[in-house]
């Protein structure tokens, strides 16, 4: 009987975290899969560290480091300062507008678009996308 209750508790529990999203990336901070480099003139570049190069990678990455590291406010705007590099595999970020570029934010979610921006907040949200690294 006991078992049977722990087995129910413990199913309910899964099936809970799973529907809510939660699943094997649980807690996991993806900050750790990119690596940040402050530049000398005031930007972060952004490399992930593994395989994948989609944008929340970056966004993820540049939001946590950013409020968590950085401490700064939710509200804090982070610009797109050099675009996507294929070969590099690397973008640049910076927390104000790049002279010149269209800081109108677009319909998806880029970092091919210098002037491309998001809030801080925003950007760390990517962080909690579970399907970051489930190839879906």
């Amino acid at each position: 009987m006991r078992s049977g209750m722990i087995l129910t508790l413990v199913a309910f529990a899964a099936t809970s975290a799973w529907g809510q999203g939660v699943g094997f990336g649980y807690k996991l901070r993806p900050q750790f899969r990119t690596q940040i480099t402050p530049l000398k003139d005031g930007t972060f570049q952004v490399k992930p560290v593994g395989g994948s190069s989609a944008a929340v990678t970056y966004w993820c990455g540049i939001g946590d480091y950013a409020v968590r590291t950085l401490g700064v406010s939710n509200s804090q705007r982070i610009y797109v300062s050099k675009a996507y590099e294929k070969g590099a595999r690397t973008v640049n970020f910076s927390f104000t507008p790049p002279p010149g570029a269209d800081t109108k934010s677009g319909y998806s979610l880029t970092v091919n678009r210098v002037g491309e921006n998001l809030s801080a907040a925003s950007a760390q949200n990517y962080c909690f996308d579970n399907f970051i690294d489930m190839g879906f």
